[in-house]
């Protein structure tokens, strides 16, 4: 008897030791929904990271949980505690300024942080200035309403030339990108290219041919020579004679001389010579002879979400950190950031690492609980309308397009995404739960992601 005791002993702390502490893993919820969802994620046996968490809306009630504490890159979904925050600080009717200033024969063109500042809207600002000056001596391009640093920290620094990695300053145009349009041209000749804004900014090196079909699979594309800094783009590749017009937009080195030239060429075309352009505030004592306000922040946040617009996430970042004494900056903003969601939401944020506003930066970490945290608090607060308006629909033209073709859930949700990094949260509006708030939270695989938006769409669709 004495030994079977020792034995069974033996067996209990060995029972203890095999079994993963709660701090590593944990799972909870309805019984029937754990046993549907755990098998799903079997099913598909992925060698990843998880942080899963739904919960009832109506009750507070945790219907299912997967590792919800644990701290894993959110992707884009950091772009819900941008958009939350910045509907909070800066207001839903918040309005960005960008201004032109005269001081004798010397122009300032003062960037107010406007994510939205179009080829359009720049050319107004021109054609106001022509009617008031004719010859400018130098033309001041100021962006120190925010501070100068363009790249957020954690950026990969081989992020290229894409749309998603433009660089970040008070004064950006055009999300600091050329729009090139691409039409085939004649067989064996170069694809014909039309860049907007038309502009000596950058330089062309179109070496693309157009084919009847594509035998050596020579992929077209358009790249910026990034490495060196400068604004030299090579066309390259094929394209088939049959294809359709498409656009592509590229980014651009140097937002503030970008804004600058196109500007300085604008004012030529309504009669105005510009001698030179310069990088600074000029004289503090000039007029305004021209303003550009910018639609509202609602607006601008509904593009952030819908379209993923990184552009806008660290500008709104670094516009919440702007007053009388201080320019935009990326420290000062994610202060304002994480000081509303300890004293709105309740969440910890000693327990949580935000290095921008967007998630483009590896260095942020983020769990599913923290993020349901703060869906629970904007669905019971008066934000609520403003906030679910800016969340992409299933379905819609947004990042949600071509997900959740085939479900009949209702979905209102923030998709996030990075090399080895897939993330979904939002709020589900079900029939049979009522509302529920979502986050999962996937890192850690290797190749493409569509095995795991997969998996998130079908957990989705058990609460349909």
């Amino acid at each position: 008897m004495q030994i079977f005791r020792q034995y069974s002993l033996l067996f209990f702390v060995w029972f203890l030791s095999c079994s993963p502490p709660k701090a590593l893993f944990e799972n909870s919820g309805s019984f029937q929904l754990k046993k549907n969802i755990n098998e799903l994620i079997s099913s598909y046996g992925p060698n990843v990271n998880m942080g899963i968490k739904i919960l009832s809306l109506k009750t507070g009630e945790t219907l299912y949980s997967l590792n919800s504490h644990k701290l894993l890159m959110p992707a884009s979904n950091n772009k819900l505690y941008t958009c939350a925050a910045a509907l909070e600080k800066l207001g839903s009717d918040h309005r960005f300024k960008t201004s032109v200033l005269q001081h004798g024969n010397n122009l300032i063109i003062r960037g107010g942080g406007d994510p939205d500042l179009t080829i359009e809207n720049l050319d107004s600002l021109a054609k106001i200035t022509a009617k008031k000056t004719s010859i400018i001596d130098t033309l001041f391009v100021d962006e120190s309403l925010l501070d100068s640093l363009h790249y957020g920290p954690g950026w990969m620094w081989d992020e290229g030339a894409w749309w998603y990695a433009a660089p970040i300053s008070a004064m950006s145009l055009n999300d600091n990108c050329i729009d090139f349009h691409i039409e085939p041209g004649e067989l064996g000749h170069p694809a014909k290219v039309k860049m907007v804004p038309e502009t000596e900014y950058v330089r062309v090196i179109n070496q693309s041919i157009t084919v009847n079909e594509s035998i050596d699979n020579n992929k077209f594309k358009i790249d910026r020579n990034w490495a060196g800094r400068t604004n030299m783009f090579i066309i390259s590749g094929e394209v088939l004679s049959s294809a359709s017009p498409d656009t592509l937009q590229r980014n651009i080195f140097d937002p503030v001389f970008f804004s600058g030239t196109v500007f300085k060429e604008q004012l030529d075309k309504y009669g105005v010579d510009v001698n030179n352009i310069v990088k600074g505030t000029g004289e503090s004592d000039a007029s305004i002879i021209a303003i550009h306000t910018s639609d509202s922040l609602q607006y601008s946040a509904h593009n952030l979400m819908y379209e993923s617009d990184n552009l806008t996430a660290e500008l709104f970042t670094k516009s919440m950190a702007v007053s009388d004494s201080t320019v935009g900056n990326w420290k000062d903003g994610l202060r304002v950031i994480k000081s509303y969601l300890a004293d709105s939401a309740s969440i910890d944020t000693s327990l949580l690492r935000l290095a921008d506003g967007s998630g483009v930066s590896r260095y942020n970490l983020s769990s599913a609980d923290q993020f349901i945290k703060l869906l629970y608090f904007i669905y019971h607060s008066d934000k609520k309308d403003e906030f679910i308006y800016t969340l992409p629909k299933s379905r819609s033209n947004s990042t949600l397009k071509d997900r959740l073709v085939l479900s009949e859930a209702r979905v209102r949700a923030k998709t996030g995404h990075l090399s080895g990094v897939s993330c979904l949260s939002g709020y589900i509006f079900s029939e049979q739960f009522g509302p529920l708030a979502f986050s999962m939270l996937m890192n850690g695989y290797r190749g493409s992601a569509k095995p795991y938006k997969k998996l998130q769409d079908k957990i989705i669709n058990f609460f349909k």
